[in-house]
């Protein structure tokens, strides 16, 4: 059964179902790929691996990094971006399993320069589904993000898009035997670009100061190694079209800037452009297609064959009416000393 403790809550998987599997992660160089690089070249027995990244600084560094690791030989290093199709389509010949984490992340970033934003994000999204079912991957599971629901910004508006191709891509992949699937979530605690490293940088540069948002802001906690897990056990799990949220705890931004420098003073700078002070990675409306088992909440797809039948004799439960998940009423906290722990 899964641990139902939000703080430390278990999506371990067994991953036998991935020995001998070519695998390939798009992006595979950032934080959350490098992690997940790590549990698979640990745990998937046989498995061959390829990380696919276009910043071939990155591509040197963890090479390195993964050379004593990588015993057996399984990892290859494939430059690439996802914007290129042809590229994407020779990288997975023979590939039985991708999972999709390349994309335009920062929110303000994406606000000013959003002809790339939606060149990497909706357009790339579309070459990795192409590519997959021409190829005859077997299952392929996308990165999202609690922008996209009820998005405000333009990095959310794209991975809403995304995750509309990524479900649509069903209809399309019967034929070739490819399906896939989306998982959901907000930022993940030590991943570049989240505020905890943030926070850090400024505490061992000396700052006398920590900048806050907004004092109301709030946050859902995930963990890299969490983050890694749940993508891996909904990717056993999964039948296609399917949207994947983790029940995990929220936290306070003010809370956690006292958990990293507990004698600094916080200062409000403001929320900037595109930014939400709350996370809701399921809102109202799409709770009448949300299903829950005791660690996740499924989104059913609008595809004529997707069954919610094997989840429900899983154990699977419908939500309340008019559910909504956000880190603002979400049941379940960190306070200080919890935060504290998990840093």
């Amino acid at each position: 059964m899964p641990n139902t403790d939000p703080s430390s809550r278990d999506f371990r998987t067994d991953l036998s179902f991935l020995s001998g599997a070519r695998i390939l992660i798009t992006g595979g160089t950032g934080s959350l790929g490098q992690h997940m690089t790590r549990r698979l070249l640990k745990e998937a027995e046989n498995a061959r691996l390829i990380v696919f990244s276009r910043d071939e600084q990155k591509h040197f560094d963890m090479e390195q990094k993964f050379r004593d690791l990588d015993k057996n030989q399984a990892l290859r290093y494939f430059i690439g971006d996802v914007r290129d199709a042809n590229r994407l389509e020779m990288a997975l010949r023979d590939v039985d399993y991708v999972i999709h984490a390349a994309a335009m992340k920062h929110v303000t970033i994406a606000e000013y320069n959003p002809f790339e934003c939606i060149h990497t994000n909706v357009l790339g999204a579309e070459n990795v589904v192409r590519a997959a079912i021409k190829s005859g991957v077997q299952k392929t599971i996308a990165l999202s993000t609690d922008k996209a629901a009820n998005p405000v910004n333009l990095y959310g508006a794209s991975k809403l898009a995304a995750d509309k191709i990524f479900v649509a891509a069903n209809n399309l992949g019967a034929a070739s035997g490819s399906t896939f699937g989306v998982v959901r979530y907000g930022n993940v605690s030590n991943s570049r670009g989240s505020v905890v490293p943030l926070f850090e940088k400024l505490i061992s540069e000396g700052a006398d100061y920590l900048p806050i948002t907004d004092e109301r802001m709030t946050r859902f906690w995930i963990t890299l190694d969490q983050g890694v897990d749940f993508i891996l056990s909904s990717l056993e799990i999964m039948t296609g079209g399917e949207v994947f949220v983790p029940k995990i705890p929220s936290m306070r931004i003010p809370d956690l800037a006292e958990a990293i420098g507990p004698d600094l003073e916080h200062r409000v700078v403001g929320i900037r452009p595109g930014e939400k002070l709350h996370e809701v990675m399921i809102p109202r409306d799409e709770s009448v297609n949300t299903i829950e088992l005791p660690d996740r909440y499924i989104v059913e797809p609008a595809l004529a064959f997707w069954s919610r039948e094997p989840y429900m004799q899983s154990g699977a439960t419908s939500v309340v009416d008019r559910f909504e998940y956000s880190s603002e009423t979400n049941k379940e906290w960190l306070d200080v000393d919890d935060l504290r722990k998990h840093l």
